[in-house]
Order: structure tokens, then C-alpha cells, then sequence
């Protein structure tokens, strides 16, 4: 178990050295002496800068060899950052370790909140410090300018997210795995895990390896794993090649899932979805017969019965092959898109591109086209289940998110998007996938807080 400790006093060490004093009989003189002593030093401006912090609301941290402190940019918390010279984040994270890792209450829904600008805080790592993001998600690198978009921090209404901890998220999984399941947003989901869980771990002790369908991220000192399994619709279907994508003709088995299923075996964290490889026909192919038989015909169905039938699969499966007392599961709402920029009325905006900020009236009424029947579908089936499951609804406070999506700083069929293709948003911009740092990160901080919080 992961030590939870508390910060310790400033004060504690000079009340330690006065007992140490009294109990060596000390002269009366020293003491005077080391009193005004430490009154100068109580008016030093470094400590000065700690003092107006009341304890009791705050999160302190202070370096043992860095005497120079600066008030943090967060108003919220009134914390304070130590100024960091050189990249030295296994540093920055081994000081963190001393905080107090506060839980929300578990009656506090994570996911009823706003979005709060919070460069202190935000972003969780950076972009030229995690080598396994692929091309599809490095935005800044691909030519973005703007970077806010990686500031943006989710506060829920009634309590806090806690604060990452990578140390800490590595002790609960260590001598475990951890596996996203599904299609190319939990993939993106899966990259800010890596980068999130990779940032103190020194190189040549991880390593990252893709084996058709799985992706397997091992970290050595904790003996863990970070996967993802391509699987668009969980069930069996003509788009399981991880590889093959542009296929516009999707058919679904609904009912034969165990040639994946069989992958997700002896995990400890399951994340599942599902969603964007539904999105692109109302009516969903069904095979009739078996891939394996050689059948190619097959019955068109509504997108929400398919759905659901695919689910119920998909339950039954977990259901029987599950063991609740080893392994968590999870499964994660859509992932929404922002395809016409009049859903949140920008009449002069070209789908997602060029936009810098989110939708921050957080009670404006938002649409921008979310089957919410399946959102309906997936919460039925998974109260209907015999198996636990922690449904990640990252839906509504993820389509306030229109900055965040990579836009036409990615690649496409493998190859970066030249000047030309960017200079046609209307063509090229990918407003369904999110750049990293960015949206995801928050995805996983609700996954980090369920995780932290198993006994």
C-alpha cells in the first residue's frame, strides 16, 4: 500500500533542535540567541511566502536544498511550485510524493463540473518529454501554435480530483495490468496513459512493444503493463486489423466476441468503449454466418439495436469471465465530435479548426450530434450486469472541448498533412481525435482517482 502522508510542519525542525537544546542543558543565552535567530528568519521574504498560506486549505511544498520560493499562478489552491531550471521531473515528482493524497467522497459526482484555465497545474507532462506519442497526436509539434488547450483543468462542483501522482498510480499497478480495449479513442486515451505513467521512470527500464491487435507498454521496476487491444466494436467484425481503416463497408458479428475476449483474460484494470466506427452509416451491417465459413451476406439493422445487441455480448462475456475480487472494469461514454462549428454558434468557424478555447457557459444547451441512444443503451446494459462496472462519462463535459481536437495538425493515412491539405480545414480537419497533452489527460484522471481509491 502506498504511503499516504501528511506534510510536515516548517516549524517542526526548529521546535525539534529547542527540545534538543533544553535536554542538553543548554545556556540560557543560547536560546535567547537562536530565538532572535530565527525571528530574523521568520522575515525573510522566502519564508514570508509561506506564512500567509493558511495550512489547513493549502497543499505546501518545500525543497530541502532550494531556499528561493515563488507563489504558484493557481489561485485556487494558494500552492507553491518550486522554480525548476532543468527538466528534472523525477525531482519535482519525488517532492510531490510528500503531499497528503486527498480522495474525493465517494457521493461526489467527478463528472458534474466546469473547465478552469490552470496553467499551474496543466499540463500534466509535455509534449517533448514522452517519446510514445505518435505523430497522430503531437499537435505542437505538427505546427500548432496555440498551447492553451493544454490548460484547461475539470472541477467537479462538490469536491476535487486529486492531485497525479505518477509514483503513486505505479505502486497500484504494480505486478498488474492495465488495458484499454476498443477503438482509436481509447487508443488516444491509452498514448496519455503511457506518457502519464512513463514520465519518472529512467530510460532503458520501459519499453514499448505492437503485436498485431496489442500494444504492450512495460514499465520493469514495477513489473507492469499499460496496453491497448484494437477492438472497434468489441465484438468480432471485418475492421479488426489494426492497421486497415479506411474500410467503408463495416459488418459486425454481434454475438461472437471470444476470439477477442480471450486477450482481456487475467487483466486487473479493463477500459472499454466503443463508439466512433458506429457513426458512419445509420444502420449497422450484421453478418449472416461466420467470417471463418467464408459468408458474406447480411442484414442491415438500426445503429441502437445493433449497439445494444453488441453490448449484451459483451456483458454476457464479462459476466462469465470476470472476476470481480482481481479485476476492475470500466467503460468509457462517447467520445464526442465537433464536426459544424454553428453547434456552438461560430457561423464564421470551419468545423473544429481554428478554435482556442472551450464552450465555458456551461449551461448552454449543447448538441453537436452524440447518439445519445447509445449513451442510453450502454447505461442500461451495464446496470443490467452481474459484474461491477465504473462507467467513465466523459460524454457532455468532453463536447464543451471543441479547442481540443487535433484538427489538420495530424497526419492522415500515415503521412502528415502537407501546407496545402492544411490550409483546407474544411477537407482535412480531424475533429474527432484529441491532441496530447490535452483532453484525454482529464479522461484518465477519473480512471487514476478510481484506481487510487481500491483498498
Amino acid at each position: 500500500m502506498y504511503p499516504l502522508r501528511r506534510k510536515i510542519s516548517p516549524f517542526s525542525a526548529y521546535t525539534a533542535a529547542m527540545k534538543h537544546r533544553k535536554n542538553n542543558n543548554l545556556s540560557v543565552f543560547v536560546v535567547i540567541f537562536s530565538l532572535i535567530l530565527f525571528g530574523l528568519f521568520m522575515y525573510n521574504e522566502d519564508v514570508k511566502s509561506i506564512a500567509e498560506f493558511p495550512f489547513s486549505a493549502s497543499k505546501i511544498e518545500i525543497a530541502s536544498t532550494t531556499t528561493l520560493v515563488v507563489e504558484s499562478k493557481r489561485v485556487e489552491d494558494k500552492g507553491i511550485d518550486m522554480p525548476v531550471h532543468v527538466d528534472n521531473a523525477v525531482e519535482e515528482e519525488a517532492d510531490d510524493d510528500e503531499e497528503e493524497v486527498e480522495l474525493p467522497p465517494e457521493e461526489c459526482d467527478l463528472y458534474d463540473g466546469k473547465w478552469v484555465f490552470d496553467d499551474s497545474t496543466h499540463p500534466l507532462y509535455k509534449e517533448d518529454q514522452c517519446e510514445f506519442l505518435t505523430a497522430q497526436v503531437t499537435c505542437m509539434r505538427n505546427g500548432r501554435k496555440d498551447s492553451m488547450y493544454q490548460n484547461w483543468r475539470w472541477q467537479p462542483k462538490g469536491c476535487n480530483l486529486p492531485k497525479f501522482r505518477a509514483k503513486l498510480l505505479l505502486e497500484k499497478l504494480r505486478n498488474k495490468r492495465l488495458m484499454f480495449v476498443g477503438d482509436s479513442l481509447n487508443r488516444n486515451q491509452w498514448e496519455s496513459m503511457v506518457c502519464l505513467a512513463q514520465s519518472i521512470i529512467p530510460p532503458g527500464r520501459k519499453s514499448l512493444i505492437k503485436t498485431g491487435s496489442l500494444s504492450i507498454f512495460r514499465i520493469e521496476d514495477y513489473n507492469a503493463t499499460v496496453e491497448f487491444y484494437w477492438a472497434p466494436f468489441l465484438v468480432e467484425s471485418n475492421s479488426d486489423d489494426p492497421t486497415m481503416h479506411s474500410i467503408l463497408n463495416r459488418i459486425i458479428m454481434p454475438g461472437s466476441i471470444n476470439k477477442h475476449g480471450k486477450n482481456w483474460k487475467n487483466v486487473d484494470y479493463l477500459v472499454f468503449n466503443t463508439y466512433i466506427w458506429w457513426m458512419n452509416t445509420f444502420a449497422m451491417k450484421v453478418l449472416r454466418g461466420s467470417f471463418d465459413k467464408g459468408d458474406t451476406e447480411y442484414d442491415e439493422v438500426e445503429r441502437p439495436m445493433a449497439y445494444a445487441r453488441v453490448l449484451k455480448t459483451w456483458a454476457k462475456w464479462a459476466d462469465k469471465n470476470i472476476d470481480p475480487n482481481r479485476t476492475m472494469v470500466f467503460f468509457s461514454s462517447m467520445s464526442p465530435l465537433h464536426i459544424k462549428s454553428l453547434d456552438w454558434n461560430n457561423p464564421d468557424g470551419i468545423k473544429c479548426a481554428k478554435e482556442i478555447s472551450p464552450i465555458l457557459n456551461m449551461s448552454m444547451h449543447i448538441n453537436v450530434g452524440t447518439d445519445r441512444r447509445l449513451f442510453r443503451a450502454a447505461t442500461d446494459v451495464i446496470q443490467s450486469m452481474k459484474l461491477p462496472v465504473h462507467f467513465l462519462n466523459i460524454t457532455l463535459l468532453s463536447e464543451y472541448r471543441k479547442d481540443a481536437h487535433t484538427s489538420v495538425y495530424t497526419i492522415r493515412q500515415g503521412k502528415m498533412l502537407t501546407d496545402e491539405q492544411k490550409a483546407d480545414p474544411n477537407t482535412y480537419a480531424d475533429c474527432i481525435h484529441w491532441c496530447l497533452p490535452g483532453l484525454p489527460d482529464t479522461w484518465n484522471e477519473f480512471l487514476y482517482t478510481r484506481i487510487i481509491s481500491r483498498s
